[in-house]
């Protein structure tokens, strides 16, 4: 009886297959995924990053085949869809051609941050995802990814060159062809640096909002206003509420911390941490918005697309508008606008910017100041707005019981975001919170 290939025969016979040249001569001596490698070490590193996947299905396939039965074998007690070589063919061709490009091309810390989405009915997620993880890898490109059922949500970073190749793949894909289009990425300065690692992952949806999106779809979204035709809204409605006669609701639906930097005149922005939340605020006040026309914004127009829906679906408002592309497209148009501040993002820059007012203050001294840092204390995740004089003082922390206690560790678990700042926030309704929730609370 045969005996099954180990991990490391597999890798090994991968790495064999794709040998093109004996000898430690000039050239290349492997090929793979259209790039050519010299050295033993590149080509090991390459397989072990791109092509995970595909070695863990030889080793399935083979011990499908020793079980004598290709079409119905189980792997650990799980029934096994016959793997096919052809998903590392499938897997190959959807990665673009860099064969032509130096590795500092694609490497360069010079490069921009792509923020996109796209909503489509998406059958197989997790193929989606596989392929999505190894299109970035294979660009070097750093950030997070969101499959679901509903569609696609990344930021990414990487070199220009990169980025761009990244674009043009995604706008060749089958799936997305037809529905994405260039200027649905957003882009701002920046690159791999952005970000501590590359994470892509299948969720139920791609913007959690913790409601069903079956129960509430994108599809059942708010109108979409191009940046020139939100721009004239906003000017009207600033213009009417001026002279108390406006019945508009400007509506940031992106978290406090975010808003605290960076927004537009004369909005209405709730206080909330996570978006999640933000349709418990909308449960909360709908007299607010009863018979109102509303205009919607956040980052990138992801949040507006489910947050427009939900309020649809609470039949109060008598039109519900939304800016297509976010706060980033507007502002690439009107850098000078209605929008004053920094706009927050979700990586390690914490903001961008396109005036130079500064619209918050300093947590302690309140100076003008909008570059958050984390807080100090070592089991708080919340951000802080400290200017460099108090940090000088040592006021580095978000509330008084962080920098007072440095939130200490009581029995060794760590108290996650336990500290006032996030006590007075408005919370998820306790019938959204799981047992497991309250049981780590208490």
């Amino acid at each position: 009886k045969r005996p099954s290939l180990t991990a490391l025969q597999a890798f090994s016979l991968f790495v064999r297959g794709k040998e093109v040249c004996a000898g430690t001569g000039e050239g290349s001596r492997w090929q793979c995924c259209g790039q050519a490698f010299r050295e033993r070490a590149a080509m090991h590193r390459h397989v072990a990053t791109q092509h995970a996947r595909e070695l863990h299905l030889v080793q399935q396939q083979q011990q499908q085949q020793l079980r004598g039965d290709n079409e119905e074998a189980a792997v650990h007690g799980v029934p096994l869809q016959r793997p096919h070589c052809d998903d590392c063919v499938e897997l190959a061709r959807g990665l673009p051609d860099t064969s032509a490009l130096s590795h500092e091309a694609l490497t360069s810390k010079e490069g921009e941050v792509l923020l996109y989405y796209c909503y489509c009915e998406v059958e197989d997620p997790e193929k989606l995802c596989a392929w999505q993880k190894a299109l970035c890898q294979h660009l070097h490109l750093t950030g997070k990814v969101r499959v679901a059922t509903e569609g696609i949500n990344g930021t990414v970073g990487g070199s220009k060159v990169a980025t761009n190749l990244y674009i043009e793949v995604m706008l060749s894909q089958p799936l997305f062809k037809d529905i994405l289009c260039r200027d649905d990425f957003k882009s701002s300065t920046g690159g791999a640096h952005c970000f501590p690692d590359l994470r892509v992952g299948v969720f139920e949806e791609i913007v959690p909002m913790g409601i069903d999106p079956k129960k509430v779809s994108y599809k059942e979204t708010g109108i979409h206003l191009s940046p020139q035709e939100f721009h004239r809204e906003v000017e009207q409605h600033l213009s009417q509420a001026s002279q108390g006669q406006s019945d508009t609701i400007l509506l940031d639906c992106r978290n406090f911390y975010e808003s605290k930097i960076g927004h537009f005149q004369g909005c209405l922005a709730p206080d909330i941490r996570k978006f999640s939340y933000f349709p418990s605020y909308v449960d909360e006040n709908l007299e607010l918005f009863r018979n109102k026309r509303v205009l919607m914004y956040c980052t990138g127009g992801i949040r507006c697309e489910r947050g427009s829906a939900y309020l649809r679906s609470k039949a109060v408002c008598r039109e519900v508008y939304q800016l297509k592309g976010g706060i980033h497209k507007y502002l690439e148009e009107f850098p000078d606008g209605f929008y004053r501040g920094k706009l927050f993002v979700f990586d390690d820059r914490y903001a961008i910017c396109s005036n130079e007012d500064i619209i918050s203050a300093c947590r302690y001294c309140g100076a003008l100041w909008d570059q958050y840092k984390l807080c100090s204390s070592q089991h708080c995740r919340q951000l802080v707005l400290t200017c460099p004089s108090c940090r000088k003082k040592g006021l580095t922390a978000c509330c008084p019981p962080c920098q007072e206690k440095e939130l200490e560790v009581a029995s060794g678990q760590a108290l996650k975001e336990e500290c006032d700042c996030t006590r007075r926030r408005p919370r998820v309704p306790i019938e959204r919170v799981s047992q497991s929730t309250l049981d780590a609370e208490k």
